[in-house]
């Protein structure tokens, strides 16, 4: 009897095992198991991230015409997580008209992203970090990529009131200054005699026109990038009520952008728009690209407890940062990449952050005057957390011919603070005081002719 109950038991583990063993193999066939799909529209790139709780592995096929971009996704089944990214997408989406997901093969869900245009796509994976679990990342990239520089000039001309006065803005407008000097007419001339404005040059062509004469004039647009920090895949720091960092520093690079656009001569260049991640280097790159004068980061800072509040301003070091903690947020936002997430195996990555090597000592010598003339109209409106400029390894701040700071508008981990940054009345008070500080710092650092490539 005795036997015979340890052949049944055994049997039955043997079952059991198979059982088992037969869900492990299903388990295998089907791999990770989608966790959350997100969309991240912009002019300048589109964005797809499939979470997984488990790494999986995709193969791409692009096709020209009509565009679209297929993905297989291996060892998963089609389940409704992944139809949800179907309804994600827009139709105000600049960059994807739709997107088609069915069941390929067994284990293999096939994503088909039809493109409104032709686009260089990037895929890769990331491994978890920061909240995140593993990364599917398809980023579409256009494969006509709008001149900035040229886009700024053109809104700027757009953006110009037709009943103005010309000759009020003779004193004030370089840039129709210098297409009514190509012309070979003054500013109140510029119009025929029937009192219709005359027929202006397409608008490219003016804006390539007054670009190239920009470079060889001192009287000219200036331009200031605003940097929002973070944005897409990487929320910042987040506040105890729920307030998300990169929400509140493009709020408030908004507000600063509309007070810079409304000087005569001066027009604002954001990094990111809305709400899109932008690596670190390509940050720097776009600034450089529209040849700033100035370039100012916004962020809002954040620690382990709730004590800390004021503002701050950094500039970038040479010879390490100025303080224990200058270099604790310094590592905090060059970590930005990691959580955003960036292709490595993008070609210019290596090319780009080359780039942080290159900072000089004049262009922090810039940058520490910019820093106190900011701090100083910021002290006017709020705490300041130190009552100097403090200088770290920042990677966001080393284009090496921008003069740039890098802006902790208040700690957000503070619950006064962060009901602060979400009041209109703090935003439209601390915008008007970098503001004021932008033109401190031109009254005494006047932009100067120059002649840079882009």
């Amino acid at each position: 009897m005795k036997n015979t109950m340890t052949h049944l038991n055994r049997r039955s583990a043997l079952q059991l095992g198979t059982v088992v063993l037969l869900l492990g193999v299903q388990h295998i066939a089907r791999g990770a198991t989608i966790v959350a799909v997100r969309v991240w529209p912009s002019k300048d790139y589109t964005r797809l991230t499939i979470e997984s709780d488990g790494e999986i592995k995709a193969r791409q096929f692009f096709v020209a015409e009509p565009p679209r971009l297929a993905v297989d996704i291996q060892g998963i089944d089609l389940i409704p997580a992944l139809r949800e990214l179907v309804a994600k997408v827009k139709s105000d989406d600049p960059n994807i008209s739709g997107i088609r997901v069915g069941q390929h093969a067994p284990g293999v869900v096939r994503l088909v992203v039809d493109l409104k245009q032709p686009m260089l796509p990037q895929v890769f994976t990331l491994p978890p970090v920061a909240a995140y679990q593993y990364r599917l990342v398809l980023d579409l990239y256009p494969a006509q990529a709008v001149d900035p520089l040229e886009a700024l000039i053109t809104e700027r001309l757009a953006g110009k009131q037709p009943e103005a006065s010309p000759a009020a803005d003779a004193g004030n407008d370089p840039l129709g200054n210098l297409m009514a000097q190509q012309s070979g007419k003054s500013p109140s001339s510029a119009s025929s005699s029937s009192g219709k404005p005359a027929d202006p040059k397409p608008a490219a062509e003016m804006a390539a026109t007054a670009k190239r004469n920009v470079e060889a004039k001192t009287d000219r647009l200036v331009i200031v990038a605003l940097d929002p920090g973070h944005g897409g895949e990487d929320p910042g720091a987040t506040g105890p009520g729920g307030t998300r960092e990169k929400d509140v520093v493009l709020q408030i690079a908004y507000r600063l952008r509309d007070r810079i656009n409304q000087q005569p001569n001066m027009r604002a260049y954001l990094t990111r728009d809305a709400d899109f991640f932008v690596p670190l280097h390509i940050r720097v790159q776009k600034a450089r690209r529209v040849q700033a004068d100035l370039f100012i980061s916004l962020h809002a800072d954040a620690f382990f407890t709730a004590r800390p509040q004021g503002a701050s301003v950094f500039a970038l070091s040479e010879k390490g940062a100025s303080s224990s903690a200058a270099r604790w947020i310094a590592d905090k936002e060059n970590s930005a990449d990691l959580v955003g997430g960036i292709n490595v195996k993008a070609k210019d990555t290596q090319v780009q952050k080359a780039l942080f090597d290159m900072s000089t000592t004049a262009q922090i010598n810039d940058s520490l005057k910019l820093g106190s003339a900011m701090l100083g109209e910021i002290g006017h409106v709020g705490r300041l957390h130190k009552p100097r400029v403090e200088q770290a390894s920042f990677a966001v701040l080393k284009a090496p011919d921008i003069p740039s700071v890098l802006v902790e508008t208040a700690f957000i981990s503070n619950p006064e603070e962060e009901a602060r940054l979400r009041s209109d009345d703090y935003q439209i008070q601390l915008a008007d005081a970098l503001m004021r500080g932008i033109t401190r710092y031109f009254a005494k650092n006047p932009p100067l002719a120059r002649n840079r490539a882009l």
